[in-house]
C-alpha cells in the first residue's frame, strides 16, 4: 500500500519519516564534529560543503514530504485523549517549522557573503540576499534550532514508546509496518 489511509500510514509515508529522521540525525551529528574541527584537518572544508549539499537535498525531501502529506488522508491519531491528539499536532507542526527554519538558516549562513551555495558540485543555488556578518548570528540561531529539533525528537520518540508499550496502542507498529 502505497498511499496513506484513515487507519494505516502507506509505504511512502513511512520511508520519508524514517530515512529523514536518520537524515536529521545524521545532519546534526555531522553539524557537532565539523564545528570542532581545525583548519588542518582534512575534514575542515569538506565537512561543512557535505552537510550544506545534504541540508538542501534534505530541503527538498521536507518539500516532497509536505506535499505527500497534504495529498493523503491523515490515519486517525491512535488516542482517545483530547489532550494527547492536541500535542501531537503541536509536534507534528513544530517538526516542519523547525525543519523548514533549519534549512533556512543554513541556507542564509552558506550565502550570507553573496556567494552561491554549491551542491555537491552539480547545482548552485544563488544567494538571493547577502549580508556580510550575518553568518555568526544566523549560526547561533542555527545552532539552537538543531538543539530543539533533537529535543522535539526525543519527546515524539518518548510519545511514541509511551503510547505502543504503556497505553497497548499500535502507535510504533503503525509507522514500522503500516
Amino acid at each position: 500500500m502505497l498511499k496513506d489511509t484513515v487507519d494505516h500510514y502507506g509505504v511512502v509515508t513511512r520511508w520519508f519519516h524514517w530515512l529523514m529522521a536518520i537524515a536529521v540525525f545524521a545532519l546534526f551529528g555531522l553539524g557537532l564534529w565539523m564545528v570542532g574541527l581545525t583548519y588542518y584537518d582534512p575534514w575542515y572544508n569538506a565537512a561543512p560543503d557535505l552537510h550544506k549539499s545534504a541540508g538542501m537535498v534534505f530541503l527538498a525531501a521536507l518539500v516532497l514530504r509536505l506535499i505527500w502529506r497534504f495529498a493523503n488522508p491523515k490515519p486517525a491519531p491512535d488516542t482517545d485523549s483530547a489532550f494527547e491528539r492536541k500535542a501531537a499536532g503541536y509536534v507534528h507542526a513544530g517538526f516542519y517549522l523547525l525543519l523548514f527554519a533549519l534549512c533556512a538558516s543554513g541556507y542564509l549562513i552558506a550565502t550570507a557573503k553573496g556567494q552561491p551555495l554549491n551542491i555537491f558540485g552539480y547545482l548552485q543555488i544563488p544567494a538571493i540576499w547577502s549580508y556580510d556578518g550575518l553568518e555568526t548570528p544566523t549560526g547561533m540561531l542555527h545552532r539552537w534550532l538543531a538543539w530543539a529539533t533533537m529535543a522535539l525528537a526525543l519527546v515524539h520518540a518518548a510519545a511514541a514508546i509511551k503510547h505502543q508499550v504503556w497505553d497497548g496502542k499500535r502507535t510504533l507498529t503503525r509507522m514500522l509496518r503500516g
